[in-house]
């Protein structure tokens, strides 16, 4: 088992920022991959940015330039830097984790972009 724990949501102005950690704990393996998503009501999930462990990083196109994900292997923890923020990046967003055997969700924080 892997828990997930996202923070880090919150209410933010169009042009701010916001930094996203997902911490891990558990059976994590070594080789695995951490993504992000996200999702509004009455929508499917999408994903936002990933990183594996060897630190290879993919962004979905709507975000690349304004969001970076790292990760600390020490910490077990993942994060995205969210900056230039807009209107249509409010969403629930949630930390996925992936390894070669097992998929599982974080439950999720709220990103609320509005003036």
């Amino acid at each position: 088992q892997v828990q997930l724990v996202e923070s880090g949501g919150g209410l933010v102005q169009p042009g701010g920022s916001l930094r996203l950690s997902c911490a891990a704990s558990g059976s994590i393996f070594r080789i695995n991959v951490i993504s992000w998503y996200r999702q509004t009501p009455g929508k499917e999930r999408d994903f936002v940015a990933s990183i594996t462990s060897s630190e290879g990083t993919n962004y979905a196109d709507s975000v690349k330039g304004r969001f970076t994900i790292s990760r600390d292997n020490a910490k077990n923890t993942v994060y995205l830097q969210m900056n230039s923020l807009k209107p249509e990046d409010t969403a629930v967003y949630y930390c996925n984790y992936r390894d070669l055997r097992s998929v599982y969700w974080g439950q999720g924080t709220q990103v609320t972009v509005s003036s």
